[in-house]
């Protein structure tokens, strides 16, 4: 088990009144990401704000137009910043860091289809905002459900910096995460083997109807599949998260609690068990891993909550829940740490990976509440309590900001924490 290097010092403003969390996770409702001179956050209500990142002294704010929307991702894109929503338009917009003013927006519900019902869950969601030069790559998908028959539609987009769409690649079943690579090495070469540069990883969650493979690689000029993946086993759960690598992808499989290291087209070099079926007091219990960041000196993933085998209910816990693994390039784990609860996303920054730590809500123990920031090959370097639950987070070389939302546990009925962003120095 890795121990911090330090905690951050940092500074923090509020950011309105939500209605708070509470014990089971409820999606995500808010979004964070860094530009040179701005934090820019999108919220709950569906407003969009940027803050100096000095000061954090508000730059501009652009207001939500409807109750029902709330922004969920956000990134840098052509001297802007993108955002997506969750919300019965499920819009894309690309706001002016300068003004905030709209350039474009483009409305996803118009492929992926309007919500079946008005409430969060059956509401279009735009999944994932990444970019690469010219380029703003999105995944948008739609839930329904018919008794007891689930569904989906989802378009995975390439938008230039005018908002013309350049392609897209549609499928019935959900996205969950995407990852990125640009038009070029480092080095500006291709060594003998290499795949084509340029490339969108798309990952699937849930497999329901014709589509199944839960790893797509798509050609990011042209939208063309290069190659496809799936862990092979039964039932819709197929992958949690995707990360590039120069050759090949990393991969986070809710198939079978894996994670995968993948070589050019998609041929297996090596698995590990992160936290498969194992019994624990009588019962067989396992854990999503739910995220993955790789870079050339090796993979993180990071896994969820517990699930009993047989039911939903269990008083015991895997031991390989909420944990962050570290391994090495080639498949041996290098070290460990618990995130002590549940973490809707994580954000990475070359070697630098952070994890946001929302409730646990098997324990709901509020000492787990916080943030925490791994390096690639040496495990847990910095971490950060919070009050309340931190459901995003964006890195850099220079610093995070990190969103806390207020929670309430069912069991004890007191508000802990605000709706607040946190931003500090690394």
């Amino acid at each position: 088990m890795s121990s911090p290097d330090a905690t951050t010092d940092t500074t923090t403003i509020p950011l309105g009144d939500i209605e708070p969390a509470r014990s089971r996770h409820a999606g995500r409702r808010s979004a964070v990401a860094l530009t040179d001179e701005l934090i820019v956050v999108g919220t709950a209500a569906g407003d969009v704000g940027a803050y100096e990142r000095s000061s954090l002294d508000e730059r501009w704010t652009a207001e939500g137009t409807n109750d029902e929307t709330s922004v969920v991702a956000a990134t840098p894109f052509a001297g802007g910043v993108a955002v997506g929503e969750r919300g019965p338009a499920g819009e894309i917009r690309l706001h002016d860091a300068a003004t905030g003013r709209t350039r474009w927006r483009y409305v996803t519900a118009d492929d992926v289809g309007e919500p079946q019902k008005r409430s969060r869950f059956f509401l279009p969601f735009v999944v994932d905002v990444e970019t690469s030069g010219d380029r703003l790559y999105v995944a948008a998908r739609r839930y329904e459900r018919d008794g007891d028959d689930r569904s989906f539609r989802s378009v995975v987009y390439a938008f230039g910096t005018d908002g013309d769409v350049a392609w897209t690649y549609e499928t019935d079943a959900s996205p969950i995460g995407l990852d990125v690579d640009g038009t070029e090495r480092s080095d500006g070469r291709r060594a003998a083997g290499d795949e084509p540069n340029g490339r969108v990883a798309v990952a699937y969650n849930r497999c329901p109807g014709d589509h199944q493979h839960g790893v797509v690689v798509l050609d990011a000029e042209t939208g063309t599949v290069q190659w496809q993946w799936d862990p092979g086993t039964a039932g819709q759960r197929r992958v949690g998260d995707v990360s590039l690598l120069e050759t090949g992808v990393a991969v986070a499989s809710h198939g079978d609690y894996r994670g995968y290291r993948l070589g050019a087209g998609g041929a297996e070099r090596w698995v590990v068990d992160l936290a498969t079926p194992t019994k624990v007091d009588g019962e067989t219990l396992y854990a999503y891993p739910n995220h993955v960041h790789a870079t050339a000196e090796g993979c993180v993933f990071v896994t969820g909550n517990t699930y009993p085998e047989e039911g939903r209910e269990t008083a015991s816990l895997h031991p390989g829940e909420h944990t962050a693994f570290g391994y090495s390039p080639d498949g041996e784990c290098a070290w460990s740490a618990s995130v002590g609860g549940f973490a809707g996303e994580i954000a990475a920054s070359g070697d630098r990976v952070a994890v946001p730590c929302a409730q646990q809500f098997r324990t709901r123990d509020p000492a787990t509440h916080g943030l925490h920031v791994f390096d690639v090959q040496e495990g847990r370097r910095v971490e950060h309590d919070a009050e309340g639950i931190v459901t995003t987070v964006a890195v850099d070389e220079r610093s995070l900001a990190a969103i806390e939302e207020p929670v309430v546990y069912h069991d004890e009925g007191q508000r802990r924490g605000a709706y607040r962003l946190h931003a500090g120095g690394l």
